[in-house]
């Protein structure tokens, strides 16, 4: 029996392993565009674009800095990282993910692995710090929830928990085209890796 092809072809030319892959075959503008091009919510969200993964990555390392001010910069990187994976497994909303089961958390731990040891973070993060950046996901998920998705602040807080309102005084939510969104994204990474 012919083995399933497990690899898939980058724009940058390089050829990612799903299975098993390596900081060597990842490139900072593959996963930008990858991302810039995969919506969260299933494209269920209000606008003219779809929210993109790398505009939610975005917010999350805002929000991220906000929690943790004094947290350094390598962090931030890792805020910024957090759904990196999904630029080639794409984006599964949290039912699909429960109903997949375990296959699908351990393929984004093992391409989260390779992409941290690509950009100098550790292959696992601290828990402290993987923590932190999960409250800044849920905050960025009940913003969006609330301000595009559809969800009442009663059903977002359910499910995402209640934000403190100072982690979310000064963001926004953005819809902007996935070229913007990518080019962003490239740079906001450019910048935390410099400041490495």
């Amino acid at each position: 029996m012919k083995q399933a092809r497990a690899w898939q072809r980058m724009l940058s030319g390089r050829r990612l392993d799903l299975l098993d892959p390596t900081p060597l075959d990842i490139e900072i503008e593959d996963i930008a565009h990858g991302l810039a091009f995969v919506a969260r919510w299933n494209g269920q969200t209000k606008g003219d674009f779809a929210y993109s993964v790398a505009e939610h990555s975005l917010l999350v390392e805002e929000i991220f800095a906000r929690i943790a001010p004094s947290a350094p910069v390598k962090w931030r990187l890792a805020a910024l990282l957090h759904d990196a994976p999904e630029y080639v497994i794409g984006d599964m909303i949290s039912p699909v993910k429960a109903a997949v089961g375990a296959g699908y958390g351990d393929l984004d731990d093992r391409l989260a692995a390779a992409i941290h040891l690509r950009f100098g973070l550790p292959a696992m993060l601290p828990k402290t710090v993987k923590q932190q950046i999960k409250r800044a996901d849920k905050v960025s998920a009940w913003m969006e929830a609330v301000e595009i998705a559809g969800f009442t602040r009663t059903e977002a807080t359910k499910f995402f928990g209640r934000p403190d309102e100072a982690s979310v005084a000064a963001c926004q939510i953005r819809l902007r085209p996935p070229l913007e969104v990518r080019a962003a994204f490239t740079a906001r990474h450019a910048e935390l890796m410099e400041q490495m």
